[in-house]
């Protein structure tokens, strides 16, 4: 990873000051990085790391850098792990021309390098991540999502990135079809208990009030907890509710004794035994491999993804 780091400073060299500007903005500000170092252990458990695990990591981190910033200003945020977004100090167009400028240096990249099958892969959950968007947009609109629906939105939206973190890590050191099936596998199961994890944080996490925040239902978004709790109740009820968030989704009172209510009938517990489903899947998918230092690190990463708090 401290290799990493000065490959990706290096992938992002530009002759514009203001270009240069932002990049070390966002590189002092990165976040954990759990992307490329799911990248390295995939490599590491199906082989020895080498250029083409750093094309593949540098490739998924521009990716998702790309992605950040452009839901910054989709979603109009300002805001990001405590710090300002690009969109916010400097303005919704720079923003998007500076996520198609990371978009580009990986695609770049991935070329130059002849990382075809890599580029692939990444393409892919593009296309897989803005359909996971546009699907939710629709249903939240609607607000008819579906537990079929719920699990489709966050395998396109979340897992399909995870996933390609983990079969291009496989794919850079040459694993065989079932090598890159498995890490495939294993990275969208990690990544459904990633998002449910996530979806769950906003039941839990508090605002200075010391209340949770209950942002996606402020955003008109219906995650688990919540389609448990409708799917139990009658017509009415449902009706009820659902109108409440359409038409008083900004009222933090009403929203409040919504989070209660499916604290209570039990939507907390259910999404939390659907995150340790997705878990275990993973983790099966990873003891199938010999014992390593690789595979204990990923072990470790899965425990952690779904224990984190904020």
């Amino acid at each position: 990873m401290k290799s990493f780091e000065s490959y990706f400073r290096t992938q992002l060299n530009s002759r514009i000051p203001l270009l240069t500007i932002i990049t070390n903005y966002l590189l002092r500000r990165k976040g954990k990085q759990m992307r490329p170092m799911l990248v390295f252990l995939s490599a590491k458990l199906n082989g020895t790391i080498g250029e083409a695990s750093f094309t593949a990591a540098g490739l998924i981190e521009l990716l998702h850098s790309a992605t950040l910033i452009h839901d910054d200003v989709v979603d109009e945020t300002y805001q990001r792990r405590g710090f300002f977004s690009i969109n916010a100090l400097w303005r919704s167009k720079i923003a998007v021309l500076v996520g198609d400028y990371f978009l580009s240096v990986g695609l770049i990249s991935a070329l130059k390098t002849g990382q075809i099958g890599v580029l692939e892969v990444v393409s892919e959950a593009v296309k897989e991540m803005s359909e996971g968007e546009l699907l939710q947009i629709e249903k939240s609109r609607q607000l008819n999502i579906t537990e079929e629906v719920y699990y489709e939105v966050i395998r396109k939206k979340t897992a399909t990135l995870i996933a390609a973190c983990t079969k291009a890590g496989a794919y850079s050191v040459k694993a065989s079809t079932e090598q890159l099936q498995k890490m495939h596998d294993f990275g969208t199961a990690l990544g459904m208990a990633f998002q449910i994890r996530d979806d769950l944080l906003d039941y839990e996490k508090t605002n200075l009030a010391g209340k949770p925040t209950g942002n996606d239902l402020k955003e008109k978004k219906i995650t688990l907890p919540l389609i448990y709790v409708l799917n139990q109740m009658n017509n009415g009820e449902k009706r009820k509710v659902l109108r409440t968030i359409k038409r008083h989704h900004k009222n933090e009172k009403k929203i409040a004794l919504i989070m209660q209510m499916v604290k209570e009938r039990g939507g907390i517990g259910y999404a939390k035994e659907r995150m340790t489903h997705f878990r275990d899947e993973a983790l099966k998918i990873l003891n199938s491999y010999p014992e390593s230092e690789a595979r204990a690190s990923l072990i470790e990463l899965v425990y952690f993804t779904t224990t984190r708090r904020m």
